[in-house]
């Protein structure tokens, strides 16, 4: 059988775009004005935003929403597609993208112009992947269900797979003096959400907020539902600065991401107590001392990650 020969007029016409919708990746064009014209799969598969909602905005309309690790939103200023519809140059980011579902990601970005034939910009593309570690994996929710230790509605841990969990890293302070930090982390001020606008409203903020959490932590560290509305990391192998970076760094996430309801945007904060686990703590010492921080940072007035209790603030 005689081969046929490869040409460009073998390509379909749609091979670019069909070619663009295979890829992982999040990929959206925009034009001159950062009006986007093309959303492929891989951006709906990350965002949960399909094209139709997307298609002929500006990517600053509060869609995916990027902000950087000190919560600074990327759309008002140092925003890699407008740098390089600014400058024609190729600008990389990493940044956290907010999901159609309310919670964050982490993703990696990549913006670079189109060139006409005379070097004219034309429009801009960019690229994004998830970085998120993945840790609470389909398989791994399916055994934490089946030997009933997973939390139903946010779907990490449970308090029993915290206690576990504490107690294994106790264990392991004491033995071999791996340190571990923890995090007490409660929503603010949930109870008048759910007053406002309905209990499904306060637990699509837990879901959100348990997804931020899993998606913003290493992969061997833990989260899980401590209460109805605080949930427990255990930060492994870190020091009293890391683990407030990190304490923060869900703060900060936390607080500038939304659901929308009714058109109105709902946002919430969470306040957190931080403390390194000591070999001489016990379970119950290491989540006492971890809420009464927590109650220090409601005290500051919310919002706030308390790692110690100054003197001068015990005296106030």
């Amino acid at each position: 059988m005689e081969k046929k020969s490869f040409s460009r007029n073998n390509i379909d016409k749609n091979f670019t775009e069909i070619l663009l919708n295979n890829v992982h990746d999040g990929i959206y064009f925009v034009d001159q004005d950062c009006r986007i014209f093309f959303w492929n799969n891989g951006a709906e598969q990350i965002t949960g935003f399909d094209l139709s909602t997307v298609n002929g905005r500006k990517c600053s309309d509060s869609i995916i929403n990027p902000v950087d690790e000190s919560g600074k939103n990327l759309c008002d200023e140092d925003c890699p597609v407008k740098q390089a519809l600014s400058d024609g140059q190729t600008h990389t980011k990493e940044a956290y993208l907010q999901h159609k579902d309310g919670h964050r990601l982490p993703v990696y970005i990549r913006a670079f112009p189109i060139l006409g034939e005379d070097g004219e910009i034309l429009a801009a593309v960019e690229t994004f992947n998830d970085i998120s570690p993945r840790f609470m994996m389909p398989q791994h929710k399916r055994e934490l269900e089946r030997m009933q230790l997973l939390d139903p509605l946010t779907e990490v841990g449970n308090k029993r797979f915290l206690e576990i969990h504490i107690q294994s890293r106790l264990e392991e302070i004491k033995k071999y003096r791996i340190p571990f930090g923890l995090l007490y982390i409660d929503v603010d001020h949930l109870k008048e959400v759910n007053e406002s606008y309905g209990k499904p409203v306060g637990d699509q903020i837990l879901r959100s907020i348990a997804q931020t959490i899993i998606n913003n932590i290493r992969f061997f560290d833990i989260v899980g539902r401590w209460d109805s509305d605080e949930f427990v990391v255990v930060v492994a192998n870190v020091d009293e600065n890391k683990l407030d970076f990190v304490g923060n760094k869900i703060r900060l996430l936390v607080e500038k991401s939304n659901i929308t309801v009714d058109s109105k945007l709902v946002r919430v904060t969470v306040s957190v107590g931080a403390t390194q686990a000591l070999r001489v703590d016990s379970p119950d010492v290491l989540i006492t001392r971890a809420r009464s921080l927590r109650d220090h940072s409601k005290w500051l007035g919310r919002n706030k990650v308390s790692i110690k209790i100054r003197e001068e603030e015990e005296e106030l």
